[in-house]
C-alpha cells in the first residue's frame, strides 16, 4: 500500500468500514510485531502485544485527528504497550528441567535408603556415647522439637546456658561421629 491507499483505508476505517481496518492490520502487522519484539525479545509475548496494539488502535481510531499520521500513531501505541508489558511482567526464573523432576517423585536408589539407615544408626550409637546432659539437650532440641525457652524451663537453666549446652553437645556428637568415618 502506498501513502494514498493507507490514508484512504484509515478514513474508511474511521467511517466504520471493518474491511478497511483489516487491510491496515494486514499491511502493518509484521512491522508492529517487529517493534514490539525488539523490546520484549519473546515471540509469544510480542504476538500478544501486537494483538493488543491493533485492538487499541481499533477502539481509538475515531480519536485520530490527523489520519495521515496513522503509521507513527500506531508505532507509538506499539512502543507504549510493549514498555508496559516489559515493566509489568514478573522476572523470569531459569531452571534446568531436572529441577522440576525432583518434586513429587522418589527416584532414590535402594542403596541410598541403605546409606540413610546406616547414618541414622551411627547417629543413635553416637548419641548413646554422650553424657546424659548432652544427649538430653540434643534430643529435646532436635527430636522433640522444643524451643530454647521450653528447654530453659525443662532444665531450669537460662536460655544462654541452653545455647552453650547445644553448642557443646553438637561438638561432642561430631567428635563421636568421626569414630564411624573411614580413615
Amino acid at each position: 500500500m502506498n501513502e494514498t491507499e493507507i490514508l484512504q483505508a484509515v478514513l474508511q476505517a474511521q467511517a466504520g468500514d471493518n474491511r478497511a481496518f483489516g487491510q491496515l492490520v494486514t499491511q502493518f502487522e509484521s512491522s508492529v510485531f517487529a517493534v514490539v519484539y525488539r523490546r520484549l525479545r519473546n515471540s509469544a509475548e510480542a504476538a500478544e502485544v501486537t494483538q493488543e496494539v491493533f485492538l487499541r488502535a481499533f477502539r481509538k481510531l475515531s480519536q485520530l485527528r490527523e489520519p495521515e499520521r496513522f503509521v507513527g500513531w500506531l508505532k507509538r501505541i506499539a512502543v507504549r504497550l510493549s514498555i508496559n508489558r516489559a515493566v509489568r511482567r514478573p522476572p523470569e526464573a531459569i531452571c534446568a528441567p531436572e529441577t522440576f523432576n525432583i518434586f513429587g517423585s522418589d527416584h532414590s536408589a535402594p542403596h541410598d535408603r541403605l546409606f540413610a539407615s546406616e547414618r541414622a544408626t551411627q547417629v543413635r550409637a553416637s548419641l548413646k556415647q554422650l553424657r546424659r546432659m548432652d544427649r538430653e539437650t540434643l534430643e529435646a532440641f532436635y527430636f522433640e522439637g522444643q524451643s530454647l525457652k521450653e528447654m530453659s524451663a525443662r532444665f531450669a537453666s537460662p536460655v544462654g546456658t541452653i545455647k552453650r549446652r547445644l553448642h557443646t553437645a553438637r561438638a561432642r556428637l561430631k567428635d563421636a561421629l568421626c569414630d564411624f568415618q573411614p580413615a
